[in-house]
């Protein structure tokens, strides 16, 4: 019995291993992509592509350097998963939202959360959809599920205040935005959002 659970523990040990790699990975490449360093990002995030949360990584990147048809790729790489996977469905809504289709990128988004709930990006792209729609609160609601699911992204916190100034709930908005400039203290967006929290008093 006791040689039988000596190799699943070597497994377990080996797959929380690789867990903690990819993580650190992430967590690199995303310090590089919140200090717009987008350049520096793609090639990060292009060592690991095949973690689907890379591969949105470096999508995010191209998009921030105006490489929207490399952006457009890599997201239509992750719409190819099978469909019961939460990632197709982030790709083709990230895809529709590239193409201006509201529409099309909140039903899409609407199905990564209903297959997978646990994922912050699923949570995050139907932010940007409800955001593409005006329907702040909304997108208020998801974004702020993305940042419990993932409270280290300063991305989502970003957004998640953006959203909150929008419908002028102070409190959420400043919770958000300071939680982003601990995170981000390099960021492009720094000015942007210390000017949002004077105006709106959320210091």
């Amino acid at each position: 019995m006791k040689t039988r659970s000596i190799p699943t523990m070597i497994v377990g040990v080996l797959v929380s291993m690789a867990l903690d790699v990819s993580a650190q990975g992430l967590a690199d490449a995303r310090k590089l992509y919140d200090a717009g360093q987008y350049q520096q990002a793609v090639a990060a995030a292009q060592a690991a592509a095949d973690d689907p949360r890379m591969l949105y990584l470096l999508a995010q990147s191209q998009q921030k350097l105006g490489q929207r048809d490399e952006a457009r790729q890599r997201y239509s790489q992750l719409a190819s998963r099978p469909e019961t996977d939460p990632w197709h469905d982030i790709g083709q809504a990230a895809v529709a939202q590239l193409g201006n289709d509201a529409g099309g990128a909140l039903a899409a988004a609407n199905q990564a959360v209903e297959h997978g709930g646990n994922v912050a990006e699923a949570h995050y792209q139907r932010g940007l959809a409800f955001s593409a729609q005006q329907d702040m609160a909304n997108a208020a609601t998801a974004f702020e599920k993305a940042t419990e699911l993932d409270p280290n992204w300063a991305d989502a916190h970003y957004y998640a205040g953006l959203a909150y100034s929008k419908v002028r709930r102070i409190d959420q908005m400043a919770s958000h935005f300071n939680t982003f400039l601990r995170l981000a203290p390099q960021s492009p967006s720094r000015a942007e959002v210390q000017s949002i929290m004077r105006t709106l008093g959320g210091r």
